[in-house]
């Protein structure tokens, strides 16, 4: 009875242990080091109750939140957990097993008694899956002596490595080299990370991507530009390259994500090519970095000018048009007195004018139009009235008929908004690739969906297609198409001629913010890759890859005119003019008969 009553108290004196000031201490000073925000969690602490009412306390006092248990409420607050594990309480397994806390944005405390007894072996801290984003320190006390290394594994698969992080004997000495994680984690040791690049443009892709070459930049340059990034991103961490190639950005169908996003989720590759985040994307993973900046637009040259403008008004101002009514109608009445005294004078002859309000109003006309008539003025007065009208009238007749040379072949800037190009007479369409096909049958409202209809009408074939053939047409000019303007840019320069480029515009279908680098949402790699994109963009190397591979939209270097034909479109309003004058005169022609009959 006397040894099953020593054996319990033996077993008891390790259930239920006392902490010496030193331990508090040292807690104490290891937050204070961390300097950042910091809740104390303490699960499964075997501490006398006294005694953890004593450690809390000191830690308030001190202005550290603290905690017997956690509940988990909002993630908001995760950064700012250290969990505290003493090996020497028996539910320490127990404490180190929270699912999913051994990593970012979680950190760890343990200690470990060297001397005392330990109810959990500090072995198999080594097989726990501390990996690249785990902040886990093992404090090791030796007497009085506290030693602090960090475990963490750069793979899943690889060893744990221990990495001395300081020491405690009254202070803290924190011998850190850096207290960066990223420069403590970069080295992931060869460890493989796989990218997935769509590739949608052509399959030459598959070969030309990995060797960067850049040989067909004007297919699939997104995937390129951003293989390029991904892979100096992996020399800096000295990870080994793989690559897989996917034909489908990645939506979610039914349930199921399809391509690159399918890819992440499952775990085939750890980050992905540059694609717009959305909210269900957000789901599966995670968005870094923009490190292949790229635009999906409408792209097309302006209109003529006579196209949406009647061309044939616009050469001069209100103004101008006001005096040339008045000049017209002085010149009128000055002809018709000139008229009305040489009748009386000279009396009427076939080629005189007979002094009505018609023939000075046909001769005005002539002169206006720089054209002749058969009656004119016989006195020296009326002729010399006659040729001012005409010299007056010349300059205006020149300055009209330069203006309307120019207006033929000027571009119209008429389309600015989509809105615009949606009630346009333009064909729209688009390149035939896959995400085209769904971005714009995704879009829910009423003009986008005008637009889609005008590219896949319900009868009838789709205005999809390739890039060359889009960009041959959209040379020739009344066609919009919506592609990555980087391909279309690239195919411009060699094909189109300089006067050519002056036209171009650009209008945005999908108002969406820049692409990210789409990573695995669970990926311990999130954080070095986060900063290894930052520092490839601090540094200005990609800004260097982005100038080798992406084309900025054309110059208009020389705004010179050049030939081109003028159509019957370009002519609708004087031929709209002459049938109107056509019926006018059949009217007139009528009523002269009716009346003649009459």
């Amino acid at each position: 009875m006397f040894k099953r009553i020593i054996l319990f108290s033996f077993s008891l004196c390790y259930l239920v242990l006392a902490k010496d000031q030193i331990t508090v201490n040292f807690i104490k000073s290891f937050i204070a080091n961390e300097n950042k925000p910091t809740m104390l969690v303490c699960n499964n602490l075997c501490w006398r109750k006294s005694e953890k009412i004593a450690f809390f306390k000191e830690l308030s006092d001190a202005g550290i939140r603290s905690s017997s248990v956690f509940i988990e409420r909002s993630s908001l607050q995760d950064h700012a957990l250290l969990y505290f594990v003493d090996l020497t309480c028996p539910l320490a397994d127990v404490a180190l097993n929270i699912s999913g806390h051994l990593r970012f944005p979680y950190r760890w405390l343990v200690l470990h008694h060297k001397i005392n007894h330990n109810n959990y072996d500090v072995k198999n801290l080594w097989n726990l899956p501390l990996l690249a984003d785990s902040e886990f320190v093992l404090a090791i006390r030796n007497g009085d002596n506290i030693t602090l290394s960090e475990l963490h594994k750069p793979s899943s698969n690889g060893p744990t490595y221990s990495n001395p992080r300081g020491y405690y004997n009254d202070i803290l000495v924190d011998t850190r080299t850096n207290r960066e994680m990223f420069r403590r984690r970069k080295d992931i040791m060869g460890h493989p990370l796989t990218m997935a690049n769509v590739i949608q443009d052509s399959n030459s892709s598959i070969y030309h991507l990995p060797r960067e070459n850049r040989l067909e930049l004007y297919h699939d340059p997104i995937a390129k530009s951003s293989w390029m990034n991904v892979h100096i991103a992996f020399q800096m961490l000295n990870a080994t390259p793989r690559y897989i190639f996917s034909h489908r950005w990645g939506y979610k169908r039914n349930g199921q994500w399809s391509g690159m996003i399918n890819d992440l989720n499952t775990g085939r590759a750890d980050l992905g090519t540059n694609c717009v985040a959305s909210s269900d994307r957000l789901s599966v993973v995670v968005f870094t970095d923009s490190i292949s900046k790229f635009k999906v637009k409408f792209i097309f040259r302006q209109p003529p000018l006579s196209y949406v403008s009647n061309i044939f008004t616009l050469p001069f101002s209100f103004n101008v048009w006001m005096a040339t009514i008045l000049t017209f109608i002085i010149s009128s009445v000055t002809v018709l007195l000139a008229s009305k005294l040489e009748t009386l004078s000279l009396g009427k002859t076939q080629s005189q004018l007979d002094g009505s309000i018609g023939d000075a109003m046909l001769l005005t006309m002539s002169a206006l139009s720089q054209q002749g008539c058969s009656k004119e003025p016989k006195k020296l007065s009326g002729r010399i009235m006659l040729f001012v009208i005409f010299t007056a009238l010349m300059a205006l007749y020149a300055a009209y008929s330069a203006n309307i040379v120019v207006l033929l072949q000027a571009p119209s800037n008429s389309i600015k908004t989509l809105e615009q190009l949606a009630h346009s007479k333009m064909t729209i369409a688009a390149l035939d690739v896959d995400y085209n096909h769904f971005v714009l049958k995704a879009q829910k409202d009423q003009l986008r969906r005008l637009i889609y209809k005008r590219i896949k009408p319900e009868k009838g074939e789709g205005h999809f297609y390739s890039l060359n053939e889009g960009v041959e047409r959209l040379r020739q000019g009344l066609f919009a198409f919506h592609s990555v303007m980087e391909s279309v840019y690239r195919r411009v320069e060699e094909t189109f001629l300089e006067t050519e480029k002056c036209d171009l515009m650009e209008v945005d279908f999908m108002n969406a913010l820049d692409p990210f680098v789409p990573i695995y949402k669970h990926s311990p790699y999130i954080e070095l890759l986060r900063v290894a994109f930052k520092r490839i963009h601090e540094s200005g190397i990609q800004m260097a890859l982005q100038k080798r591979i992406d084309v900025p939209k054309p110059r208009c270097t020389e705004k010179m005119s050049a030939f081109s034909s003028v159509g019957l479109p370009n002519l609708r309003p004087v031929l709209l003019f002459m049938m109107y004058g056509i019926i006018a005169s059949i009217v007139i022609l009528v009523i002269e008969i009716l009346v003649h009959k009459m």
